[in-house]
């Protein structure tokens, strides 16, 4: 019998669209987005806010633009900010037109809710004359009223049916440079739906478990859907909603697509859950590593194991390995291979020089291969 082998993940195939200097779809890396939550209209917070994303790695920022307040701040805060902008609208047709008009990348609309043809005519000409993505976002909690009367519930068939009805609506304007979400907060609703997305046409998926809850309630809900998606190649973008400090959700983004090897984004840390065995804290000093080692956006990995039972082997895997030693004196691990020792006092602060001194290594290696 043929198996696939075990790590492969087959994307699947779609159409690419571009969000700003951002591909989206084909074989471009999966994106990673967040939303801000301030108000759009107060151009400063809203651009602290994005500048924090863009350090954390975000690809692309949503905000929201529900009045005519926010579609004219818009211009200010894409002026100062360099990722790509996506503008969320909803009903009001001007919004989109003057969001498009003010230097958005994307729109998030839904084209059967903005009025009439006509109306809808000219937030895609607008989309057009600025070299305007869109995205049709559908979600579960606000399906049209005659899908919800022909289902009966929010299910995976009326929210397909939903985005591929909005979907006609642009490409009978001649206007294909879009991608779809269908999110719900119900994990199997949200899989289901995309999966069915996925096989009715091949436009770019934008992912999300919507309204998945705080912290870590949302990272969990949020893990478990979209790593299904992700595992069985469906997925172009991901937006991690998660009531908590949007940094959270690029933070979370990236560890799923690094779980499943789709992306790569600064120190993966392997460690162990710490036991009666450890040679010292491993729990505490984890936290420390995490927290100094943010600023590293260069891939690479770091074991800290608490003992020898799995400290050689998580070592002989990673740039960077740590295993716990008796009375005090670790041994430190580079590329695989035992190198030196070092005690506990100083370990955390040598750590992070071994790190930062891999980080430029690499970028030097890379920046020579690129030139």
């Amino acid at each position: 019998m043929s198996v696939r082998p075990y790590r492969d993940i087959i994307r699947r195939k779609s159409r690419q669209v571009t969000v700003g200097d951002v591909k989206v779809g084909g074989d471009a890396p999966i994106s990673i987005q967040s939303m801000t939550n301030t108000l759009t209209s107060d151009p400063k917070a809203t651009i602290a806010q994005i500048h924090a994303l863009e350090e954390a790695g975000a690809d692309i920022v949503r905000v929201s633009c529900p009045d005519e307040e926010s579609t004219k701040a818009l211009k200010e805060i894409i002026r100062e900010t360099t990722v790509p902008i996506v503008a969320d609208i909803h009903f009001h047709y001007k919004r989109g037109i003057e969001a498009a008009e003010a230097g958005a990348a994307c729109l998030r609309i839904n084209p059967g809710n903005i009025g009439s043809a006509d109306r809808v005519r000219d937030v895609v000409k607008a989309a057009v004359d600025n070299n305007c993505s869109m995205r049709i976002g559908v979600n579960a909690g606000s399906l049209e009223r005659e899908l919800l009367e022909k289902y009966g519930e929010p299910c995976p068939e009326a929210m397909v049916e939903s985005a591929l009805n909005h979907a006609r609506i642009l490409e009978d304007n001649d206007f294909t440079n879009f991608k779809i979400s269908v999110k719900a907060s119900d994990v199997f609703l949200s899989v289901a739906a995309y999966q069915g997305l996925a096989e009715a046409c091949d436009y770019p998926l934008h992912l999300g478990i919507t309204e998945a809850g705080g912290l870590m309630s949302g990272t969990v809900k949020s893990s478990i859907g979209l790593g299904m998606l992700l595992w069985s190649g469906i997925g172009d973008t991901v937006r991690v909603s998660l009531s908590a400090d949007p940094v959270q959700e690029i933070k979370v983004g990236y560890e799923i697509l690094k779980s499943l090897g789709l992306r790569r984004r600064g120190v993966t840390i392997i460690s162990c859950p710490s036991c009666a065995r450890q040679a010292f804290p491993v729990i505490k000093t984890v936290e420390k590593l995490e927290e100094r080692l943010e600023h590293i956006s260069t891939p690479m990995t770091l074991s800290i194991i608490g003992c020898v039972v799995n400290g050689p082997g998580e070592a002989r895997e990673t740039d960077i390995g740590l295993t716990g030693g008796g009375k005090g004196s670790h041994m430190v691990y580079l590329s695989g291979v035992t190198d030196h020792k070092i005690d506990s006092e100083h370990m955390v602060d040598h750590i992070v020089e071994l790190v930062e001194a891999k980080a430029e290594e690499l970028e030097k290696e890379a920046a020579a291969v690129n030139s």
